[in-house]
C-alpha cells in the first residue's frame, strides 16, 4: 500500500472541493463535502434574496412613511437584519466547510496507510526458560 502525500491531498481539495477525499480513496466523503457546500449556497442566495426584497421594502417605508409588505418600518428594519445575519452565517459556514474539506483529505493522507483491522488482541502466554519461568503479557497491534 503506497502511502498518499497530505501535502497533494490539501492542495487537490483546495482546488476542486472533494478531489482529496477522492484522492485518499475516501469516496464516500466526497458527496457530503458536495452537499454542504452547495447546502451553504443555497442558503446564501435564499437569505440575499430576502435581504434585498426587505431593505427596499423597508427604504419605501422609510420614504413614504407608509407600511410595506404588511409590516411598520421597525419591522421591516428587523426582518432585513434578520436575512442579511443569516445571509453572513451562511458565508461563515460555507467557509467553514471548505477549510474542514481541505484538513479532512491531509488527515486522510496521513492516515492512509495507518493500520484498522480487526487484529488488535492481549494474550497471556506461558514462558518458560532455562533460566527463569511465568507468564508473559502480550499485545499484538
Amino acid at each position: 500500500m503506497k502511502d498518499k502525500s497530505p501535502k497533494k491531498a490539501a492542495l487537490y481539495s483546495a482546488i476542486i472541493p472533494g478531489m482529496g477525499q477522492i484522492y485518499t480513496e475516501k469516496y464516500w466523503k466526497a458527496p457530503i463535502v458536495y452537499a454542504g457546500i452547495i447546502t451553504s449556497v443555497y442558503f446564501i442566495d435564499e437569505n440575499n434574496k430576502q435581504y434585498k426584497n426587505y431593505k427596499e421594502a423597508a427604504l419605501m417605508s422609510y420614504e413614504t412613511g407608509d407600511d410595506q409588505l404588511g409590516y411598520s418600518y421597525s419591522e421591516l428594519k428587523t426582518l432585513k437584519d434578520h436575512y442579511r445575519r443569516n445571509r453572513d452565517i451562511s458565508y461563515f459556514t460555507l467557509i467553514g466547510i471548505y477549510f474542514l474539506n481541505i484538513l479532512d483529505a491531509s488527515v486522510n493522507a496521513h492516515l492512509y496507510s495507518f493500520d484498522v483491522s480487526d487484529d488488535i488482541s492481549m494474550n497471556l502466554k506461558p514462558y518458560l526458560s532455562l533460566y527463569n519461568s511465568g507468564v508473559t503479557l502480550s499485545l499484538n497491534l
